[in-house]
């Protein structure tokens, strides 16, 4: 099943990564344009999910600095949810 799922993304990976930093600009845009106001809970779960993307990418590459790079913005990112999430004060 991995394997699979390895083979459909390594065809696929200028197209999956360009999803992954599209959703990063997205993410960041929103805190940008909208401040304080920003829906924080989407912006922290839409970048943890383009964190997971490009370190799958990173990793099928075999790019440890930009692996080591986006595994970081994971845990950030969960960090970030259970902040928004009202979790963590």
């Amino acid at each position: 099943m991995i394997n699979k799922l390895n083979f459909h993304m390594m065809r696929h990976i200028k197209a999956i990564e360009m999803g992954g930093v599209l959703m990063r600009i997205a993410s960041f845009s929103l805190i940008s344009w909208l401040g304080p106001a920003s829906p924080f809970l989407f912006v922290w779960l839409l970048n943890t999910c383009d964190a997971i993307i490009l370190s799958w990418c990173a990793i099928l590459k075999r790019d440890t600095a930009y692996t080591v790079l986006n595994v970081f913005w994971i845990f950030v990112g969960i960090v970030g949810i259970v902040r928004a999430g009202g979790v963590l004060h």
